[in-house]
């Protein structure tokens, strides 16, 4: 019966460390940047080139407009992703635009919600392409796992500017 005590002890402190994570630290904050050899109009339009999306982006498979004109401030899509097999939904705003220098979009789902910054600027001659993103779970358990995923989040999107990085480098098409 003591052994029971302390299992259960122990999984109530966990649960209140779990939500406290949420509580304490409920935003999500990183960035991420790579460098190309490409001028900053063709890094944008290779970017901004949506079937080319899927190159770079993991899991992407399909851009739905809900609203407004695709490419302008205030368009509203649904942004389809398959992960490890399970497809999702995002609902894309964008925010923010001035080509070829800033994009700026909010995503949202039941999960979470997520303003992405993507700035493009030409340095010594070469382009560099940062990426800010804020997170903040949908409500108290999506906090404290959006909280902890943020490892995850940072690589996947290491991994997405790597490949755009790649697929910038390697673009034969003119914008």
């Amino acid at each position: 019966m003591k052994i029971l005590k302390y299992i259960l002890g122990i999984l109530l402190v966990l649960t209140i460390l779990f939500f406290a994570v949420g509580l304490l630290f409920p935003n999500v904050n990183y960035q991420c940047e790579v460098e190309v050899n490409k001028s900053k109009l063709e890094a944008w339009g290779v970017m901004s080139d949506q079937s080319k999306s899927a190159q770079w982006i993991s899991g992407y498979k399909k851009t739905e407009l809900i609203s407004g004109t695709a490419g302008t401030i205030g368009a509203v899509s649904d942004i389809y992703i398959d992960s490890q097999g399970s497809e999702s939904v995002i609902r894309e705003t964008i925010t923010k635009l001035d080509p070829p220098n800033l994009i700026a979009m909010d995503f949202t789902n039941p999960f979470m919600f997520m303003n992405y910054e993507m700035q493009i600027k030409e340095e010594g001659g070469k382009t560099k392409i940062k990426s800010n993103t804020k997170a903040k779970g949908a409500g108290l358990f999506s906090k404290s796992l959006t909280r902890l995923m943020k490892p995850m989040m940072v690589s996947q999107e290491e991994e997405n500017l790597k490949n755009l990085q790649t697929l910038i480098n390697s673009n034969k098409d003119t914008y």
